[in-house]
């Protein structure tokens, strides 16, 4: 390109009144997008990038390819390489909180050049953006009508479903079929209980299940996402080049999603206050007109945010209203509750169950003789006991020092329980229970097999007093 295109390329960006630049763009000889380079910018630019990328340092930017002064964007080069190449426009607007603090509004047009210039191997596009600190609603309104059509029906969706599962589960298949995609799944994280969960999915022809494939996916996978979008406002693998990008950076992910048969991705995250709490997950997809495919995810995923957060929020004060913060078993509150419930449930169809009262005996000699915070650690002890012997049965902390179990488990199931319980709390220093149960074969009276276990529990707790005098409080 001679000097003079590029005075006038310079002449143009100079004319706009936001930031402006004309990429440079290279096609590599296997037709895929090469280097970009930043070959012609206005001043607005300059200063944006010093202010965002360089801390205020003053850094070359005119000249050299746009990666040297951002993270480098494989979905960008698409988008910048089909206007180039393919005259395709493109107009988004984007949720870039995360890597800039601002929403981003990003014009790409095509320049178009002579067809027998010497280097057909070189296009041009002109690139502009503006930023928002918040998120400018009228923007949003410029999107093409089958995509707010689309968005549209999945707001409508989230409100009008009976339940918030079953919304989920509608916009999951919609997300599947509008992307003809193999698999779509939407999900949470939660960084401080170190979990993530699959609140919905939806597979082709229902050939495997999501959930089965998570569960063996290690947390530490699921959390190097952040970082990863924290480069870019989603992750978009379309082909293997892309594929490789990201095995440079996750290999451990990349090699999950190798082992799945994982050749087309899009990872889109959730975001409440600047936080990440879930993703929209889609693989392999049709990656045909990519641009206007992640325009409509993103933007539903926008619209999703909310909903999931909304629900992680009911979630999380049911969590705390039903659970016993310091054992991790369910509360005093949860067990009146469940004894309501089930009291009037087995009056009306009886079925065998169990109930047992398991005390903590010294938890007071503890406390007193030792601190508070070894009395917790014992009762955290004992709670994690019970929570491996009776995984399938429901465990409240009644009291203070004071474990109730419900078990619908057999007499004899249950029974080897208890045995292994007494076994494995048995250490008058430390964890000691004293134990009562009773196992109701067809009355159905809950209230009366509680207060028969109870009983058993305190002529338990003498024979401990009785063998170690020396712990009576």
């Amino acid at each position: 390109m001679s000097d003079l295109n590029y005075e006038n390329f310079k002449t143009m960006v100079n004319m706009y009144t936001i930031p402006a630049a004309v990429l440079q763009v290279h096609k590599n000889p296997d037709g895929t997008c090469g280097d970009i380079i930043m070959y012609a910018i206005n001043k607005l630019i300059e200063s944006n990038y010093k202010a965002l990328f360089s801390g205020g340092e003053e850094r070359s930017v005119e000249g050299q390819p746009y990666y040297a002064n951002m993270p480098r964007e494989p979905k960008f080069e698409l988008i910048c390489f089909d206007a180039a190449f393919r005259n395709r426009r493109s107009h988004t607007y984007v949720d870039t909180t995360m890597m800039y603090g601002y929403w981003t509004e990003n014009i790409l047009l095509p320049i178009g050049l002579a067809d027998d210039r010497e280097d057909k191997n070189v296009g041009y596009c002109l690139f502009m953006y503006t930023l928002n600190k918040e998120m400018d609603a009228g923007k949003y309104a410029t999107v093409s009508p089958d995509i707010a059509s689309f968005v549209i029906k999945t707001c409508l969706t989230l409100r009008n479903e009976e339940d918030f599962a079953s919304s989920l589960d509608t916009v999951t298949k919609d997300i599947r079929e509008y992307t003809n995609s193999f698999a779509t799944c939407i999900m949470t994280v939660t960084p401080d209980l170190y979990k993530f969960d699959i609140l919905s999915e939806c597979v082709r022809n229902n050939e495997l299940s999501i959930r089965e494939i998570f569960d063996q996916v290690p947390y530490e996978i699921v959390e190097t996402w952040e970082g990863l979008v924290g480069e870019t406002n989603d992750i978009i693998i379309q082909n293997e080049e892309d594929m490789l990008f990201y095995e440079s950076k996750a290999p451990e992910w990349v090699a999950t999603l190798r082992a799945n048969k994982v050749r087309s991705l899009i990872l889109v995250p959730f975001l409440r206050q600047n936080a990440v709490i879930g993703y929209l997950y889609i693989t392999n997809f049709n990656t045909d007109n990519l641009p206007r495919l992640k325009e409509t995810i993103e933007l539903v995923a926008f619209f999703l945010s909310s909903e999931v957060a909304n629900h992680m929020f009911m979630e999380r004060l049911e969590y705390l209203s039903n659970i016993d913060l310091l054992t991790g078993v369910y509360n005093r509150n949860s067990m009146n509750v469940n004894v309501d419930e089930l009291s009037t449930k087995l009056k009306l169809h009886p079925k065998p169950f169990n109930v047992a009262f398991c005390d903590l005996n010294g938890l007071k000699s503890i406390n007193d003789n030792d601190g508070h915070a070894n009395g917790d650690q014992l009762l955290r002890d004992a709670a994690g006991v019970l929570k491996d012997i009776f995984q399938d049965d429901k465990i409240f902390r009644a009291g203070g020092d004071e474990f109730t179990i419900i078990s619908f488990s057999s007499r004899l199931d249950f029974e080897e329980k208890i045995r292994i319980l007494r076994e494995e709390a048995s250490d008058p220093d430390w964890l000691y229970f004293a134990i009562g149960y009773y196992h109701d074969a067809k009355d159905g009276n809950l209230r009366l097999a509680m207060r028969y276990a109870d009983e058993e529990m305190y002529k338990d707790k003498d024979k401990y007093y009785e063998k170690y005098p020396d712990k009576r409080r």
